[in-house]
């Protein structure tokens, strides 16, 4: 499909650039596929949508604070390093990063964060800004990291969080990611503790989310998109009540898109709920039919993204539009720190194209 038919106007003063500071009581959009409706409520309200036997699939990974600005020790210039991942084979505490003037940071070249208490080695340069950093430090390096580190902010967030929890979950538990599963961010302990009491149940999931996640779709026809990959686990536990939940009829409610490529994942791969750890580079967009996931809780995403495309594929290209639209004629907040939405209904996927 033409990546423009995934556009549509954002006024910048919508892009909210810091969370509320009630997390419940964003707004929130409640969309039915099924009737094609809309209602405009906040988030404490999708309290009135939760059944009892619904089950929430949340993902618990952990965003690290992986933003490092100190000196280059020869030149005490700036330097600004972003840790992705840990690389195999190459010793211990050796990170892939991705390096701000990059050009000056050669193999043996060492910065220094936090007045020393924080030093790395370059051990390997890679293209496109890229270094294999291995790093020094006293203690436990994920303690040393939390007092020295930012939280990798999305590029259109202008300022730093004042606090790295704002850019987390209040039930982040996995460390691993370099972006959060912002449709999390609504959830507060209370709401969480109110939603069990209704009778419905929580499941944990954990993909550990990359910078992928932020890069633009680059090709004009989405059909030659190739997903970014990243690695999720689901254990015995959650997959044992998805699987009991599904025999019976039961809505399974997904927390954000991450959730429902992990859980689109497991399903395409078994044909059912299994414990298991891989990656996946699942691309979904319209033309794709849900098998795992009956509905939905996300935030508003991006024009011409894969985040949009994902919607789309949920409840219709069109219809995913027209409440952009509206959202935008409301003045929902839009993004990572911004309102929410809930999509619920059946939906016949064979229309999904003409939708």
């Amino acid at each position: 499909m033409d990546i423009n038919l995934f556009d549509y106007d954002l006024p910048k003063e919508l892009i909210a650039q810091s969370p509320l500071p009630d997390r419940d009581k964003c707004r929130l959009m409640v969309v039915n596929r099924e009737e094609k409706t809309l209602e405009n409520k906040h988030f404490y309200d999708i309290l009135d949508y939760i059944k009892p036997g619904d089950v929430l699939v949340r993902n618990n990974t952990k965003v690290l604070p992986a933003r490092l600005i100190g000196v280059k020790v020869e030149t005490k210039g700036k330097v600004e390093v972003l840790l992705l991942h840990p690389v195999e084979g190459e010793g211990d505490d050796v990170w892939e990063c991705l390096v701000g003037n990059a050009h000056s940071v050669k193999v043996g070249s060492h910065c220094s964060f936090g007045e020393g208490m924080l030093t790395c080695t370059c051990v390997k340069v890679l293209p496109e800004g890229l270094r294999h950093m291995q790093f020094h430090y006293q203690g436990i390096f994920l303690e040393v990291l939390d007092k020295l580190g930012l939280m990798p902010l999305p590029p259109y967030i202008k300022k730093q969080c004042e606090n790295n929890s704002d850019y987390q979950t209040v039930y982040a538990k996995v460390p691993g990611s370099a972006a959060a599963p912002t449709a999390g961010f609504h959830f507060t302990e209370k709401l969480l503790e109110k939603i069990k009491a209704k009778g419905a149940e929580i499941v944990d999931v954990t993909l550990n989310i990359g910078l992928g996640t932020f890069r633009p779709v680059e090709v004009q026809d989405t059909d030659n998109h190739h997903m970014h990959v990243e690695s999720y686990r689901m254990e015995k536990e959650a997959a044992e009540s998805l699987n009991k939940a599904k025999a019976e009829g039961r809505r399974i409610i997904a927390i954000g898109t991450t959730s429902v490529r992990t859980l689109e994942s497991v399903y395409a791969k078994f044909g059912h709920f299994e414990a298991t750890s891989d990656s996946t580079g699942i691309f979904i967009s319209p033309g794709y039919e849900y098998k795992a996931v009956d509905a939905l809780i996300t935030n508003f995403h991006l024009p011409k993204s894969t985040l949009v495309m994902l919607v789309s594929a949920f409840m219709g290209r069109k219809w995913t539009l027209h409440c952009y639209e509206e959202a935008v004629k409301e003045k929902y907040r839009f993004f990572s720190f911004g309102d929410a939405m809930f999509i619920y209904g059946k939906y016949d996927y064979s229309k999904n194209a003409e939708d």
